[in-house]
């Protein structure tokens, strides 16, 4: 069962790597909203300092979005999708496999930039490290969540729309605790480890919810 994780991750990496696009195109998306919303709010530095992290996090919760309708579609419709349901492997796995590499493609990359981008919004140091923590350790969670959303919409040509209808709102503990957690290392109002642990519950939550949910729903899509 691990060599049929690792092919499929490994699979999956060679793919994105080959035609790019989703990984590239959430790292522009997620600058684009960086860069744009200071010129939104004006020159006032403190104030971007000061709401900076939901800067990140709502930018990095858009950027996710970004290629996931494509998670399960493309092997939908190449046929890939049937050798996997027909694999001795659990479907479950290859699931968390596909994630895997989704994430590793689109949220680590984004988790990775945000001291770089962290500058757009004038974060100090301190903020940047944390934002990008919760991020790292965030951002698991909207891809296994976003991961739901394409198995259910795998079988529906444009299903990007709906995808994010569905996923949206599930994703708003994830940013909430997110921005608590990046304000508290920076507020220091509460301990900075109790957001990042419910954060850190929410992601792995999600990581088994949303494998099984992801798997059941490619199931019924046969």
């Amino acid at each position: 069962m691990g060599r049929a994780f690792l092919a499929v991750v490994a699979r999956d990496l060679r793919l994105a790597g080959r035609i790019g696009g989703s990984g590239a195109l959430s790292l522009v998306f997620f600058l684009m909203i960086v860069a744009l919303v200071p010129f939104g709010l004006g020159p006032d530095l403190n104030l971007l300092a000061r709401i900076g992290p939901g800067i990140l996090w709502i930018a990095a919760v858009l950027a996710t979005l970004i290629g996931l309708d494509r998670l399960f579609q493309a092997d939908e419709e190449d046929g890939s999708l049937d050798l996997l349901s027909g694999a001795p492997a659990p479907l479950e796995l290859l699931v968390l496999a596909k994630v895997t590499a989704h994430w590793l493609t689109t949220g680590l990359p984004l988790a990775l930039a945000t001291p770089l981008f962290g500058l757009l919004v004038a974060l100090s140091p301190t903020g940047m490290a944390a934002t990008s923590l919760t991020l790292l350790v965030g951002t698991p969670a909207l891809t296994f969540i976003g991961a739901v959303g394409a198995a259910l919409t795998a079988s529906i040509r444009r299903g990007g729309l709906i995808l994010a209808v569905v996923v949206l709102p599930l994703m708003v503990p994830t940013l909430i605790f997110g921005v608590s957690a990046a304000d508290a290392a920076l507020v220091g109002t509460v301990p900075f480890t109790t957001p990042l642990a419910i954060l850190a519950a929410l992601s792995l939550t999600a990581g088994v919810v949303g494998t099984l949910a992801a798997a059941a729903a490619l199931r019924w899509g046969e």
